[in-house]
């Protein structure tokens, strides 16, 4: 499987539904349990700035694109163990494509 862009729209919903309790994705946004987002694309996992990461994280090395969202939104515990982030992912190619088509544009 592999990321085709999805609706900006019904993915702004999902992350405000199943994402926004843990994460921000506005520039200069405020981390919470999780990083804020944005600049995600082309940074490496584990480096947001102020963030205390695990050791996982930073040892993944994973530079974050379409891709390798797609990837890790389907399980996140599985495509980085030992990572804190307590969310089980989006089963659903649909849903992770909708999501990452609209991290596109917010944290740009």
């Amino acid at each position: 499987m592999s990321f085709a862009p999805g609706d900006a729209k019904v993915g702004a919903d999902l992350f405000t539904k199943r994402c926004a309790q843990c994460h921000t994705v506005e520039k200069d946004g405020p981390h919470k349990v999780g990083p804020n987002l944005h600049g995600i694309f082309g940074r490496k996992s584990g480096e947001a700035p102020g963030f205390d990461y695990t050791a996982a994280n930073k040892k993944k090395g994973v530079i974050w694109t379409e891709q390798t969202l797609f990837d890790y939104l389907l399980n996140p515990k599985k495509y980085i163990p030992g990572t804190k982030m307590a969310f089980a992912g989006f089963k659903k190619e649909k849903d992770r494509n909708n999501v990452i088509t609209y991290l596109k544009e917010a944290t740009a």
